[in-house]
């Protein structure tokens, strides 16, 4: 597998992408397994990380930019390779934090996960590479892939 980033790597498909929820798709393949044929649960935790993280940047004033500063998963049940849908929407969304909580279920709409993480908004300058990234998916001029 080839990829020139982690969400291409996991195979992250945004189905919908606002300030108030992100829903994306990922099929686990045996790569992401835990050598059991269950899903490693630390993909339901990269995959949730990654839509808190977009969901957050789509709020962001000007001349911003986001990491995650906490995150807490509850392991509800496995899943076997295949099919993961992740529904994520704001807790809170502060001038300097955002609260996001991702729901990860099956293929079978079996709730396998649920993740709340933190993120930071930091003031940064206006030429910052990371920041302008940023601020151009959430003006919809780099595509949400």
């Amino acid at each position: 597998m080839t990829a020139d980033n982690f969400i291409k790597a996991l195979g992250i498909r945004f189905v919908e992408v606002s300030k108030t929820r992100v829903l994306a798709e990922m099929d686990a393949g045996p790569e992401h397994s835990n050598g059991n044929g269950a899903v490693h649960g630390g993909i339901y935790m990269a995959f949730a990380d990654t839509l808190g993280a977009r969901g957050a940047i789509m709020n962001l004033p000007d001349n911003c930019r986001t990491s995650t500063l906490e995150s807490k998963t509850n392991f509800l049940r496995g899943a076997s390779v295949g099919k993961l849908v992740g529904d994520c929407t704001p807790v809170h969304v502060g001038r300097t934090t955002q609260v996001w909580r991702t729901v990860v279920t099956d293929a079978n709409g079996k709730k396998c996960a649920e993740v709340t993480q933190t993120q930071i908004v930091v003031q940064t300058k206006p030429d910052d590479p990371v920041t302008q990234r940023m601020q151009g998916l959430r003006d919809g001029k780099i595509p949400h892939q």
